[in-house]
């Protein structure tokens, strides 16, 4: 997969992508990931790529040729359409789960990151296809967003991680917060390991896992569980535990 990300601030991006899961993906060639300085096409001597807003206002606004312009030369080197152009902004849709398993499927992804007091309109127009936020709080701009996205996307492509297992136990993978997870020792500070994994069954081991994470989604996301397509199987774990919830209020 190829991703590219337009940026004021490329140097922030040197040391992210240049370790663990992400960088062992870059080195077999499962990810090939470059970083554009939006000021290179600023087209003038002061690399000036911001102005102030029509109408008024506090702040700096970017400017779109530059961003058109870093956009296309990206798309020329790469030879590509690059059908999908991801602008990180406040006002855009919350990133999830969902969102890294669709991106994922993509052979070629632009990132464009907001900054100042945003992005002139017309590149949402003339370029983006969509637009993401990362959540409901203000940041400088969009790359520390960015990199979020990338490494959530990553995860997703198959072979970045070594067993494909390890991201489908993940929370919101399927839908529900992940099962508590033990290694050894097996006694810690007095807190010992649950029997059932100790046990070798896996068949009750597995539902353990499962009552954990309902349990556990129950408790801090309850929306989750609304969300998600239950089997008939969950829905007696959860009768199960609305029963002892009851007796214990």
């Amino acid at each position: 997969m190829i991703i590219d990300i337009l940026t004021l601030f490329p140097g922030m991006f040197d040391g992210p992508f240049d370790s663990s899961i992400i960088k062992r993906a870059r080195d077999r060639g499962l990810l090939d990931i470059d970083i554009t300085d939006i000021r290179l096409f600023s087209g003038n001597k002061h690399n000036t790529v911001d102005d102030t807003p029509y109408g008024g206002g506090a702040g700096m606004v970017m400017q779109a040729p530059p961003i058109l312009r870093a956009l296309e030369h990206v798309r020329g080197r790469r030879g590509t359409s690059a059908t999908r152009v991801v602008l990180m902004c406040p006002t855009g849709l919350p990133f999830n789960q969902v969102w890294a398993r669709d991106l994922a499927r993509e052979e070629h992804l632009v990132i464009i990151c907001g900054h100042y007091e945003g992005v002139d309109e017309r590149v949402r127009e003339l370029a983006v296809t969509d637009e993401l936020s990362i959540g409901d709080y203000v940041l400088t701009g969009g790359e520390l967003p960015a990199m979020v996205v990338v490494d959530a996307v990553a995860r997703m492509i198959p072979g970045v991680l070594g067993e494909s297992a390890s991201a489908e136990d993940d929370s919101f993978y399927t839908g529900l917060l992940e099962y508590p997870q033990y290694t050894r020792p097996g006694e810690c500070n007095g807190l010992t390991v649950p029997d059932v994994l100790l046990s070798g069954h896996h068949e009750n081991i597995r539902r353990w896992r499962r009552r954990q994470a309902l349990l556990k989604t129950l408790e801090r996301r309850p929306d989750m569980v609304r969300r998600e397509t239950l089997t008939d199987e969950d829905r007696q774990i959860l009768r199960e535990l609305l029963d002892i919830i009851r007796k214990i209020i």
